[in-house]
């Protein structure tokens, strides 16, 4: 029986994804569950940030492992260290007979739309993009994840003590941008319903190409040297859309030692997979790739094959603000309960957020 979108949620638990963040090479195989069934093979090619980026890869993965542990498939992947690897580590997971492949990032639509048209026996889920025209055999899992960014703009509003806050992207690419705009229009709906100056340091609105972007989802160094920037300029709020890279903004925010400025992860909950900085995390605006790609595994194995794109909402809970966690005792009961109505309301279409 197919799972519905609820059910497949429940499979993010924490202990789940720390043991995605914990798996190592390529091709591993732990998560397949031992069964006397006949098990079809689901693969997956990782974008440069690799497999324990704490983020988009370590999601995706996780969603392959939960299908292994409840469905008769058996999983493995393969890291792309640069853009170069895409196409070889897509074609050697098709010569080594999977069924599925699952390419995770905006970068790898190229690779994943060429190896598409040329083996349409095989199929592909292809996470924050779109092929140049529709295929039969390529299923595309986006996330309006500018929905929940604005709920943790308006969060990070409220919360500041300097009206300061700061923000960078790895790459100038829609799946980050959507992001940082998001955030950027919830701090200046709390300005206008609170009548006050919060400004964003990072995010150009004019020119958004002029915004601030490290130009890598692994350089954790310039990461950090970005937050710490920020931090000097007297932001109190620093939320990353890096990957990797963005590890070294929380890192920024670790070394200010001050107990009101707080990092806002993105992707997978931060607090479980960076608990290096709990103590840093307000939230996380999590993004429900192992939700999608779990329920894209299970219309494969039921049949029910579609091409159709997974679209994430704040109305399906494909995407999410997570616990505020440690904070949750600092955060004012009744900015709580503003930033619910707002996620509310986006939902509704109430409140309507620009990608």
């Amino acid at each position: 029986m197919r799972k519905t979108l609820g059910a497949v949620a429940a499979l993010g638990a924490a202990a789940l994804l720390l043991a995605a963040c914990s798996s190592s090479n390529g091709n591993a195989n732990s998560a397949s569950p031992t069964a006397s069934v006949a098990k079809t093979k689901v693969c997956m090619v990782s974008d440069t940030g690799g497999i324990d980026d704490r983020s988009f890869n370590a999601s995706a993965w996780l969603g392959l492992q939960a299908a292994a542990k409840t469905l008769p498939v058996e999983a493995s992947f393969l890291e792309s260290k640069s853009a170069s690897d895409y196409a070889p580590n897509i074609n050697n997971e098709i010569q080594q007979g999977c069924k599925l492949i699952v390419t995770v990032g905006f970068t790898l639509a190229d690779a994943t739309y060429a190896a598409a048209q040329a083996n349409p026996s095989v199929d592909f889920a292809l996470v924050d993009s779109t092929t140049t025209k529709p295929l039969p055999n390529v299923r595309p899992l986006l996330f309006a994840t500018e929905q929940p960014s604005f709920a943790a703009g308006y969060l990070a509003a409220g919360m500041t003590k300097t009206g300061k806050a700061g923000t960078f992207g790895g790459l100038d690419i829609p799946p980050v941008t959507s992001f940082m705009t998001g955030f950027y229009q919830g701090i200046q709906y709390y300005n206008t319903q609170k009548g006050s100056k919060v400004s964003l340091l990072g995010w150009n609105a004019a020119k958004p190409a002029a915004s601030t972007f490290a130009g890598s989802f692994t350089d954790t160094a310039k990461g950090q040297t970005i937050g710490a920037n920020f931090i000097t300029q007297g932001a109190d709020m620093i939320f990353p859309v890096a990957g990797g890279t963005g590890l070294g903004g929380l890192a920024a925010v670790k070394a200010a030692n001050s107990p009101s400025t707080a990092g806002i992860w993105v992707d997978s909950d931060g607090y479980y997979t960076a608990p290096q900085y709990r103590a840093q995390l307000l939230t996380t605006v999590v993004k429900g790739i192992n939700i999608a790609v779990f329920d894209t595994v299970n219309l494969l194995v039921s049949n029910k094959w579609t091409n159709t794109s997974f679209v994430g909402t704040l109305a399906n809970k494909g995407v999410s603000l997570a616990p505020y966690h440690d904070w949750a005792s600092k955060v004012p009961s009744q900015l709580k309960a503003d930033v619910a109505k707002v996620q509310a309301d986006i939902a509704s279409g109430t409140i309507t957020v620009q990608p």
